[in-house]
């Protein structure tokens, strides 16, 4: 079911979803920045002050699938709105906190607006657009998100020299209320089966401990490795967790996550695939910065013109995207953004000291728009994949997709480079560098040589993540095709008969 809406109102509807996706991406990595000032202000601890990313990040992904959830029952719409408003509300608490576990608490709460946008955003699109409009929106609102994600970091930085670390948050204000207009005027209710029966309680509390467990545990390695036992219970409670929640969902009748939706080979394969693209999203938000900050020393102002400049490429060609995508088909397309991003990743294997401006830009262009040139079609693909009174809980399979590829990114880069910028610090100095200084070593004054190859084995990394996200790719389009070949023939059959 799609509504009736006029051409303006479609545009409306699309600039105010694609800005509130903006915002709520761009709180993932924004507040960066002014942790080492909130640990200064608020004279506390580093790993207390961290948690100000951790609580908003676990919030995101330990209830993107209720929320989806809660939008196959009730009105997307009324979902949507009402975290736009507590995301806004909580952005201006946040910035008047007077205490760090204030702050935090606060950041939850806007934790939890956000995912209430973040879970249901691809499902109103797919609700609201019909299908031959459909890859257009998703290409606009998809783009927007790419936006903040990779403008976060720059625009923390900006915020926090014009006006503190409290105007991080304020900034949200103003968007916020003019979003939260826009949905409320321009978007009809999306009330998408009706469904009301009940709800799983014990699924959720099950879910929610497993991706806290997980959560958690991977982010911890960051910092200590595999040799502090809590990671390794925290993971192992996350994996039996996860067999209890399988085998609860495939008991019930009203379940969380409809296993039914699993057991389609295509519709997990894709859901992987997304988030073996957003792992690269991950680990690029993070490689890319280092280099110009640490390998070729450049101003914070010059890289955050670069990282300024690199995402507008995917605002520029997510609706060129969307629209080749409704005219040509979703495989071919997302298939050719793969290979760019193989070729960025391959030619980024040997950045170095003689790397130009220009050379830089090129691979990172030529990233950017690979991401979001499968990103686009893939999000397409899955969500014309399943009934309508399942788009809700679909999205939120995307959006989990998603956060859980950046965490596992994030964390695959913070391990990578280390421990290869510490081996090779070793290599290059002749010192023994032991795992307690391992964990003292400051980046910041390791030799040039030594981060060039951390930064170098992390874009080979990439490179086979995107070889192995190519070969499943191909993989799909050959069984789309195969499968596409014998319904004719069934038909043909039938039709003879």
């Amino acid at each position: 079911m799609t509504h009736q809406l006029t051409t303006s109102d479609k545009r409306w509807v699309t600039l105010g979803i694609g800005i509130s996706a903006f915002m709520i991406a761009a709180e993932l990595y924004i507040v960066g920045a002014m942790i080492p000032i909130l640990v200064e202000d608020f004279h506390t601890t580093f790993a207390t002050a961290q948690w100000i990313i951790l609580i908003y990040t676990l919030v995101l992904t330990v209830l993107v699938l209720t929320v989806a959830r809660l939008g196959d029952m009730f009105d997307k719409k009324l979902l949507f709105l009402s975290g736009l408003v507590l995301f806004t509300i909580s952005s201006l608490f946040c910035g008047l906190a007077p205490n760090i576990a204030f702050l935090i608490t606060f950041r939850g709460l806007q934790g939890l607006g956000a995912v209430l946008v973040w879970a249901l955003r691809n499902a109103i699109i797919a609700e609201i657009f019909p299908q031959q409009e459909r890859g257009r929106a998703l290409g606009r609102v998809t783009g927007l998100a790419s936006l903040g994600l990779a403008l976060g970091p720059g625009l923390g930085g900006l915020l926090i020299g014009f006006g503190g670390w409290r105007l991080v948050f304020w900034v949200n204000l103003p968007i916020g209320i003019i979003a939260s207009i826009i949905v409320a005027k321009y978007l009809p209710s999306c009330v998408g089966s009706g469904l009301r029966k009940s709800f799983d309680v014990i699924g959720f509390l099950l879910m929610s401990l497993t991706l806290s467990c997980f959560v958690l545990g991977i982010t911890r390695l960051q910092d200590n490795g595999f040799g502090d036992l809590k990671e390794i219970i925290l993971i192992a409670l996350a994996a039996i967790g996860l067999v209890c929640f399988l085998l609860l969902e495939s008991r019930l009748e009203e379940p969380i996550l409809d296993l039914k939706m699993l057991r389609s080979p295509s519709f997990s394969f894709y859901l992987l695939l997304f988030g073996m693209i957003y792992i690269i999203a991950g680990i690029i938000q993070l490689a890319l910065p280092l280099f110009l900050e640490l390998v070729l020393h450049y101003s914070p102002q010059k890289v955050g013109l670069l990282l300024t400049v690199l995402p507008l490429a995917s605002v520029v060609i997510a609706p060129i995207t969307g629209s080749v995508c409704d005219h040509f088909g979703e495989r071919i397309v997302s298939l050719f953004g793969l290979l760019l991003i193989a070729i960025g990743c391959l030619t980024g294997s040997n950045l170095n000291l003689e790397t130009t401006t220009m050379g830089f830009c090129i691979r990172g262009i030529l990233i950017e728009v690979g991401l979001i040139s499968s990103i686009i079609p893939i999000t397409n693909i899955v969500m014309e994949a399943v009934e309508h009174k399942k788009l809700g809980i679909t999205s939120g399979l995307l959006a989990l997709s998603r956060t859980l590829g950046i965490v596992i990114g994030t964390c695959l880069f913070s391990i990578l480079f280390s421990r290869v910028t510490v081996y090779n610090t070793q290599l290059l100095t002749g010192n023994n560098v032991t795992s307690e200084s391992h964990q003292l070593l400051d980046i910041a004054t390791a030799p040039v040589g030594a981060l060039i190859k951390g930064i170098d084995t992390t874009f080979v990394t990439m490179t086979l993540i995107t070889f192995a996200s190519i070969m499943l790719a191909v993989f799909l389009w050959w069984q789309s095709a195969n499968t596409s070949k014998a319904n004719i023939e069934v038909l043909i059959v039938t039709s003879k008969n």
